[in-house]
């Protein structure tokens, strides 16, 4: 379920993610972060759910955001400049990460202030794997994405990896659930970053908002 670009949006898309991204500052506190200059859009998702391949495949990099086996690898709000007119930013893995409580608590007030004090955050790429679909930590984050009235979009991500049947479940699931939430975009998106499946859709889709 996902709208459809025009081949120009495709391209125009395709040439700014060719251009520069680079890797701007890692934000472990509210004060660090940058000015609020351009718009942004911002990429959760329990650990492991590949959002840094994502990532690195919608840049057409390797090793851009780093990818790694251990959960719970990105501690902080990661922030790329794409192209100088949008951050991306990566935030922290939820869900099983192998961390203290403090340092959960400490992650969760970084993700609650940020969400809720940041005025140019076009939207939140909520990544879900394709071949489990919703979790609670994942409708737990929907629901305080609600509450902050800040927009977010669902991304199926390794769907490579699933049988139609398994993921058209899946599928079928997420579009009852999304129904619930108010702040959520009614459409998402089907991906793969080994198999470059709904990337160059994500790229124009986050062109739109440059």
């Amino acid at each position: 379920m996902s709208e459809t670009f025009t081949k120009k949006e495709l391209d125009e898309a395709r040439k700014l993610f060719k251009g520069s991204c680079d890797f701007v500052l890692g934000v472990a506190g509210l004060e660090q972060l940058p000015p609020a200059d351009r718009s942004e859009v911002a990429f959760a998702g329990r650990s492991n759910v590949g959002k840094s391949s994502l990532i690195n495949a919608l840049t057409g990099r390797n090793s851009l955001a780093r990818t790694s086996n251990t959960p719970g690898r990105t501690q902080q709000l990661n922030f790329f400049d794409l192209g100088g007119v949008l951050y991306l930013v990566d935030m922290p893995g939820y869900g099983y990460a192998k961390v203290s409580k403090t340092q959960r608590a400490e992650w969760d007030k970084l993700i609650k202030g940020y969400l809720r004090g940041r005025p140019n955050l076009r939207m939140v790429y909520i990544l879900v794997d394709g071949r489990h679909g919703l979790k609670e930590s994942d409708e737990h984050l929907m629901t305080m994405l609600d509450e902050a009235a800040v927009s977010y979009r669902i991304i199926l991500t390794k769907c490579d990896k699933s049988k139609k049947a398994e993921i058209e479940k899946i599928e079928s699931t997420l579009e009852a659930s999304l129904k619930k939430h108010v702040a959520a975009y009614p459409e998402f998106l089907r991906t793969s970053a080994l198999k470059d499946i709904g990337i160059a859709e994500m790229r124009a889709a986050l062109a739109a908002f440059k």
